[in-house]
């Protein structure tokens, strides 16, 4: 039987630190690295490119005026229309037009490139595989054996206490809130602070969609449980903490 090899890595982007985990029975720790390197440029590369922060990223220049979608790289396209369905699903509780500057795709691009990820990692022969980018976190072939990956979600306010745990082998789970980044989020039907939930986490099979969904959820607070009846969200659900007291609820 072979043995079995494991790797774990950090890599420091987007004002932040990423975490990979991976392991394989099929290949070494040399592949694995190989896989995590390439990994590492990506991530990179995301940040070039769809960072806020930096001027000249094509989303900066695109919410600048400075250069067209049509001439934005492909990646920009995609996520364009990925941003575009999250909001038509989530009844537009999730808007990255509706900010402040134009189009900011950070609540949905996170996700997305840790999918990216999971594909990259398992062309290099990764089998168990976990990716956390900032809280969103991409999982694949469960930690071994046939046993998931055990997620757990934190108190909003201590940082150190764990209200919950998800078991997952794969597909993505995202946690949105204030505790983070302070009141950052804003409701895009009114403009002002979101006041929906203090903390909701959305679990599913697109890291993306998820990491969206659990925007949406912090605006919409109970008012969107009925999001996740559309038959579009079947594979969807959430957890939701209240904005006051410690109440959680999920909506099936």
């Amino acid at each position: 039987m072979s043995s079995r090899a494991r790797v774990r890595a950090q890599i420091e982007t987007w004002g932040t630190i990423l975490f990979i985990d991976v392991a394989s029975i099929s290949v070494g720790e040399d592949e694995l690295n190989l896989g995590i390197e390439k990994c590492r440029q990506f991530f990179y590369f995301v940040d070039d490119i769809f960072s806020t922060y930096k001027p000249e990223s094509e989303v900066s220049r695109l919410r600048a005026g400075s250069v067209s979608l049509s001439a934005c790289c492909s990646e920009v396209h995609e996520v364009w229309a990925a941003c575009e369905y999250a909001r038509d699903i989530s009844d537009g509780y999730f808007d990255p037009w509706c900010v402040e500057g134009g189009f900011d795709p950070s609540g949905y691009v996170k996700g997305w490139a840790a999918d990216k990820a999971i594909e990259i990692l398992k062309s290099y022969g990764a089998e168990n595989i976990q990716i956390n980018c900032a809280g969103d976190l991409s999982l694949a072939g469960g930690f071994e054996n046939g046993k998931p990956w055990n997620i757990g979600i934190r108190h909003p306010e201590e940082a150190h206490t764990v209200v919950k745990v998800f078991d997952i082998m794969d597909g993505a789970i995202a946690t949105s809130g204030t505790y983070e980044r302070g009141a950052h989020i804003r409701d895009p039907h009114t403009g002002l602070i979101a006041l929906g939930a203090r903390s909701a986490t959305v679990y599913g099979p697109d890291g993306g969609l998820a990491d969206a969904l659990a925007t949406a959820m912090v605006v919409a607070g109970r008012d969107g449980a009925y999001l996740f009846m559309k038959p579009e969200l079947s594979e969807y659900n959430c957890w939701v903490i209240d904005r006051h007291g410690d109440q959680a609820w999920a909506p099936r």
